[in-house]
């Protein structure tokens, strides 16, 4: 076998239309768009979500409440986790590196720890926020939380 001799199989490529290529190819004259009209001008192009004129679906359904742009979006760890990690890998210094290398969480995420949970090992914890029940179980331990 060649690369030159490569072909695809019998039937699994079709030849393009090709539109407005002289009468005797059957897609001549208007090519296929029918006379007169927006869409048969050149140029012309249909806006995203436009149904024939009938009201579009992001008009006819009502809005609702708000985004709001300052929110900062923490991924939550619980402290059942980070007495998961220290059972099982044998970590005690719980930082961003040490959850990203668990696959905890991603590359840019903002960690936030959570009091879910029971915790019994002495940690010392970083991370971008906690809750005050969370500060509470690590401290009440001997462990340290340190907000980065």
């Amino acid at each position: 076998m060649n690369l030159n001799s490569l072909k695809p199989a019998k039937g699994s490529t079709k030849t393009a239309k090709r539109i407005g290529r002289g009468e005797g190819s059957g897609r001549g004259g208007t090519s296929t768009k029918g006379h007169k009209g927006a869409q048969s001008r050149s140029g012309y192009s249909r806006k995203a979500g436009f149904e024939g004129g009938q009201m579009p679906l992001y008009r006819r359904v009502p809005k609702s409440g708000f985004k709001n742009i300052n929110r900062i979006a923490y991924t939550a760890i619980n402290v059942s986790t980070l007495q998961y990690l220290f059972d099982n890998k044998n970590i005690s210094l719980i930082d961003i590196d040490a959850m990203r290398a668990n696959g905890l969480i991603g590359k840019n995420d903002l960690v936030k720890i959570l009091a879910k949970g029971e915790i019994t090992a002495k940690l010392e914890v970083k991370a971008h926020a906690f809750s005050k029940k969370a500060i509470e179980l690590i401290e009440a331990q001997g462990g340290v939380a340190t907000k980065i």
